[in-house]
């Protein structure tokens, strides 16, 4: 398979202009069609339709485009392993990452990374959802949970410790919760899934944080909305520590039962598909990451 008609397809799904894409590779538009035809014609399958303006991916266009990035990187690993010119760090990455921990920590920080690599275009996805890595065409995700997808390879970038908190206001209102088998008697906020979480003591397993029961009125599946709800006085919740440090160093929300966190296999995860090599673009957008945050992780800063 001629990888440079490869190359030239995944220009033109990224671009949706095919003379754009020729353009790049210094193809005349006329040469860059034909080259693409004859893709389509070695494949069997029609990748792109072609309008006057802009192409789209056909559905075999855009499940083969993942394999096409693969194909190519693959390439690339080969050729710099055989000291045929140094890997450089162009391209465009897809990152994606939860929400709330992408605005509080990432976002700020993109400038710089873009700075230091002009060559790099970044294509995010910010929420919660977690996509599937392959059928999105993901270079790499941020993932706050445990690592059990064995297709996945990742680098720990931070603990993930989460604690109980609630406001002022609702802790003077209903009371503070000295011991684990008082929560029952307090309004707790579930998060997605409504799971009852152990809590544990500097001693050990000690009580549970269980949202199943008739004082959890109120389930979210996003972890800002569920800060807000909390500051407004809603409840008690249980949050991660990067998303609340700040309100807790200025006392807007109180830590509950601060001897004690939920017992979470979950981390933070920096992860790729097994298969695929790990590109320049990729590298250094990880190892930006570790430098800026994994090193010494803003939240347990003074």
């Amino acid at each position: 398979m001629d990888t440079e008609c490869l190359r030239l397809f995944v220009l033109a799904a990224e671009k949706s202009n095919i003379s754009a894409a020729g353009k790049v590779l210094g193809l005349a538009p006329s040469i860059a069609s034909a080259r693409l035809a004859k893709l389509e014609r070695s494949l069997g399958s029609d990748l792109l339709h072609r309008s006057t303006r802009k192409v789209s991916l056909s559905q075999e266009g855009a499940e083969f485009l993942p394999y096409a990035r693969e194909i190519l990187a693959q390439e690339d690993a080969a050729r710099a392993a055989l000291g045929h010119g140094k890997p450089e760090a162009t391209g465009t990455l897809r990152f994606t990452a939860p929400s709330t921990f992408a605005q509080l920590y990432i976002v700020p920080m993109l400038p710089e990374f873009m700075e230091r690599h002009p060559g790099i275009r970044l294509d995010l996805r910010l929420s919660d959802v977690k996509y599937d890595l392959i059928d999105g065409s993901f270079d790499l995700a941020l993932r706050n949970s445990a690592m059990e997808d064995t297709s996945l390879k990742g680098r720990k970038l931070a603990d993930d410790t989460r604690i109980l908190c609630a406001s002022p206001g609702y802790l003077a209102a209903h009371g503070v919760p000295k011991a684990p088998d008082e929560l029952q008697q307090h309004q707790l906020i579930g998060f997605a899934a409504r799971t009852a979480k152990p809590l544990m003591s500097p001693t050990g397993p000690e009580g549970v944080f269980d949202t199943r029961g008739h004082n959890a009125r109120l389930t979210m599946d996003n972890g800002l909305s569920q800060k807000l709800a909390t500051l407004a006085g809603a409840g008690i919740s249980a949050n991660s520590l990067w998303s609340v440090h700040q309100e807790l160093k200025i006392g807007t929300l109180i830590r509950v039962l601060p001897d004690h966190i939920v017992d979470d296999p979950s981390m933070l995860w920096l992860i790729y598909p097994k298969s695929n090599v790990l590109t320049a673009k990729v590298r250094v957008f990880i190892d930006f990451l570790l430098e800026k945050i994994g090193k010494a992780p803003p939240w347990l800063k003074p």
